[in-house]
């Protein structure tokens, strides 16, 4: 392992769901550039090499299925549920 890459920013999946990654999103958007940020994200091998696109994605689709994903119904112990899709 070179020095280099010991001492760099650790590479980290983007996940939406986190509110860390969530703001180092919007501090690329505030202040125009990667340079703050602690970690460096990695580009999945369907969007190529643009990380840009693929953050907005995901968070598109978390949003989205934040607000719209139908709740699933809380279930009492002992008590069988009848088919909730319906």
């Amino acid at each position: 392992m070179s020095k280099l890459e010991y001492l760099s920013r650790p590479l980290v999946a983007f996940d939406p769901s986190n509110k860390e990654h969530r703001r180092h999103w919007y501090n690329f958007l505030e202040y125009g550039g990667w340079g703050n940020c602690p970690v460096r994200f990695i580009v999945t091998e369907d969007h190529g090499f643009d990380l840009v696109t693929m953050i907005q994605r995901s968070l598109v689709n978390y949003y989205v299925d934040r607000e719209f994903k139908r709740p699933i119904p809380a279930v009492k112990p002992g008590r069988k549920v009848k088919n909730p899709t319906r």
